[in-house]
């Protein structure tokens, strides 16, 4: 599946510019911080894309779990509370892993 590239009104802050991207992820797919980045006119800027998501309310309804870095893995400790939630997320999804490693039928871009 293709992301469909949209282009984001200049007045979107950064911040807003991420959130439109992970907005339009689909359920039973997954994208990279980069490919999130890349698509919200921010190239390089994957580190922000983490840190705009990780500074999102407990109850945001935006879709982060479905960002993933580049090796198509989760980024938290495999054994950490985090990470199995989001696995989970992915999982209730129909999205399937090979390993640690998500399927690549399931990548967006």
């Amino acid at each position: 599946m293709r992301f469909a590239r949209t282009s984001l009104p200049k007045s979107m802050n950064n911040q807003q510019r991420i959130w439109q991207v992970v907005s339009q992820i689909p359920a039973g797919y997954v994208a990279s911080y980069g490919q999130v980045a890349a698509q919200a006119g921010l190239p390089k800027a994957a580190r922000l894309v983490g840190n705009v998501l990780r500074q999102l309310p407990d109850d945001s309804k935006l879709p982060w779990h479905r960002v993933v870095n580049a090796q198509r893995k989760i980024s938290f400790p495999q054994l950490s509370d985090a990470y199995q939630h989001q696995k989970q997320r992915l999982l209730a999804e129909g999205i399937s892993f090979n390993g640690e490693v998500i399927a690549k039928q399931h990548c967006y871009w």
